[in-house]
């Protein structure tokens, strides 16, 4: 049984313009997906596309004006969409945990490290405070802070961007989730302290056997540090699979576009870069939301397309899945 099964998710913002008329924007379309334990999934697409509005979705994070339309999300068994606010707030931090993108804005400025790890621990775990800060020391030493013992009494402000993120993480793991989700981890931090951050966030899945969820713009990180993918446009999977199967065979034209658009060390298949701008959520085109945009697009990209199984676990939502020229 897989880890994570979401289907059907829709997350709509349901809000009223100047004149009192109800406008939505449909942000998330029909996301189903699948996560196994010790797996790594990694969401790509440009800005807008509805990958950190997934995750959030998941984890019950949203706030007004969104709100979730329909669909089923399952958690190692649990429904998370039919789950009472109490218990769903006690599963994440301890199950489900996030690495956000902007660490300076995610620790409490007027808290030391230590004291912020041991309250996430004593918050979902409890316990001795003893043990909470022994579970701190082991942590922040399993994500690389050197000298853990006198670093635990640093203030975030006196901590690089690099070893700001190690905390974040650090703190995600104080309760040995099942799931880590890392939402556009290395935003704003050096090219090399970018590639230490990735290299330990898989490093720690290994290690620790959890699954985990990347949510990046950047298809060179999910290349190297995901199991599997997942492509989004205008808030819809586009196109799912196994990493190596998307790369060397990618069957949807935005896919193509994307890895158009990579330096000349990933581009794998035929495909022209996109011109125009995103579709408008508040007014999606009908069927494929990309047809506007799409060399390959006929009338019949007017009519939703299908799911089209290309290959094993290769999943494409396109009309001419599978019959693109190469």
């Amino acid at each position: 049984m897989s880890l994570l099964e979401v289907e059907n998710l829709r997350t709509h913002f349901i809000s009223r313009d100047i004149d009192n008329q109800i406008r939505v924007a449909e942000a998330l379309n029909d996301v189903s997906f699948t996560l196994e334990a010790g797996k790594v999934l990694g969401f790509v697409g440009e800005t807008g596309a509805g990958k950190s509005l997934t995750a959030q979705s998941i984890c019950g994070l949203l706030r007004p004006p969104a709100k979730v339309i329909c669909g089923r999300v399952t958690f190692d068994g649990h429904d998370l969409t039919a789950m009472p606010a109490d218990d769903l707030n006690a599963l994440r931090g301890a199950e489900i945990a996030m690495v956000v993108q902007n660490p300076r804005t995610s620790l409490d400025p007027l808290t030391r490290i230590v004291d912020q790890l041991v309250r996430i621990h004593q918050a979902h775990a409890g316990g001795p405070l003893a043990a909470s800060r022994t579970r701190a020391m082991e942590m922040m030493e399993a994500v690389g802070i050197p000298d853990p013992k006198n670093r635990a009494n640093a203030w975030p402000h006196e901590l690089s961007g690099g070893m700001a993120q190690r905390v974040l993480i650090a703190m995600a793991l104080m309760n040995n989730p099942k799931l880590l989700i890392a939402d556009e981890p290395t935003t704003g931090l050096d090219v090399t302290v970018q590639a230490q951050i990735l290299d330990l966030l898989k490093h720690l899945t290994e290690r620790f056997g959890m699954a985990m969820i990347i949510i990046t713009h950047d298809l060179g990180i999910v290349a190297h540090y995901s199991d599997e993918i997942a492509v989004m446009f205008a808030g819809t999977i586009v196109e799912a699979g196994p990493v190596s199967e998307v790369f060397e065979a990618p069957g949807h034209p935005y896919t193509r576009s994307l890895i158009a658009a990579t330096p000349e060390r990933l581009k794998v298949g035929g495909g022209a870069k996109l011109g125009g701008q995103p579709p408008d959520l508040y007014n999606l085109p009908s069927g494929c939301a990309l047809r506007t945009r799409c060399v390959f697009a006929s009338d019949v990209c007017a009519t939703p397309p299908p799911r089209t199984r290309v290959g094993p676990d290769h999943d494409v939502n396109c009309h001419f899945a599978g019959d693109l020229p190469s």
